[in-house]
């Protein structure tokens, strides 16, 4: 499918989507929610596609929702807005290969819920994040109030949300929201680098992990044990998992087949 918002390539296993307005600084409209869902569910059914990195064009990664197509929106209109680009961001969590982030710039409202949504999150030292929709009347909508608790705390949270301040790279590597701070000119080779890694696993293993952890946290702990005694059934059913662990005893590169 040819895209109007977006760019996607494959490259040696890896998808890579560039969102492409850099006029609007990437704001997500509806087009490009649209897009995200049909790239995201086709990614999900490509076996040449092993791991994704996602970035924006020219400054931003995503500087928020398109607020050009929202100021009009009746209230219910509004709310399945909301709806629909929730229901993206929640696919892009669930898609069983992993997603990372190269978040270029910045990552306000709809943005920080995209790079949230992501499971690894790469930012350049240029990076700029902050959720600032209480400035317009309006709460983040597309996950925001429950993805950032989660990651940095139900205090600093609230804080970020109730104030809309925006951070910089280095607090928000602090605060734990995103893993890494790299200079522009290493962003997308440093996301590269952790796809390979990720790639050289056994991809079973990978997609058992991000499920079990994404489903976990939302369980206390005694459930989300249990939840993941359930998920190490498929491994360790798995060819892949006697070759790792043969690998192991031999000293040798282990060679997976589930790719």
């Amino acid at each position: 499918m040819n895209y109007e918002s977006i760019l996607f390539e494959k490259k040696d296993g890896i998808g890579y989507i560039t969102i492409n307005r850099p006029q609007s600084l990437n704001a997500l409209s509806k087009e490009v929610l649209a897009e995200l869902d049909h790239v995201f569910h086709a990614i999900e059914k490509d076996d040449q596609v092993q791991a994704v990195i996602i970035t924006g064009a020219g400054r931003a990664f995503v500087a928020g929702a398109d607020i050009s197509q929202m100021v009009d929106l009746t209230g219910i209109e509004g709310q399945e807005m909301m709806k629909q680009g929730a229901k993206v961001m929640d696919f892009i969590e669930s898609v069983s290969k992993p997603v990372i982030g190269a978040i270029n710039g910045f990552a306000l409202g709809g943005g920080c819920e995209l790079a949230m949504a992501c499971d690894i999150r790469i930012a350049s030292e240029k990076a700029q994040f902050g959720q600032p929709e209480v400035n317009l009347g309006i709460i983040p909508g597309f996950g925001g109030t429950q993805r950032l608790p989660r990651l940095v705390g139900k205090g600093m949270g609230k804080y970020l949300i109730m104030t809309a301040d925006y951070i910089k790279a280095d607090e928000a590597k602090s605060l734990g929201l995103v893993e890494k701070v790299v200079a522009p000119e290493k962003l997308i080779e440093t996301c590269e680098e952790i796809a390979r890694k990720i790639m050289r696993k056994a991809p079973i293993a990978i997609k058992a992990a991000k499920s079990a952890v994404n489903h976990g946290i939302m369980l206390d702990v005694a459930a989300g044990v249990a939840l993941e005694g359930e998920a190490c059934a498929a491994p360790f059913c798995s060819e892949d998992r006697v070759e790792g662990m043969r690998a192991f005893l031999e000293k040798r590169e282990a060679e997976f087949q589930n790719k």
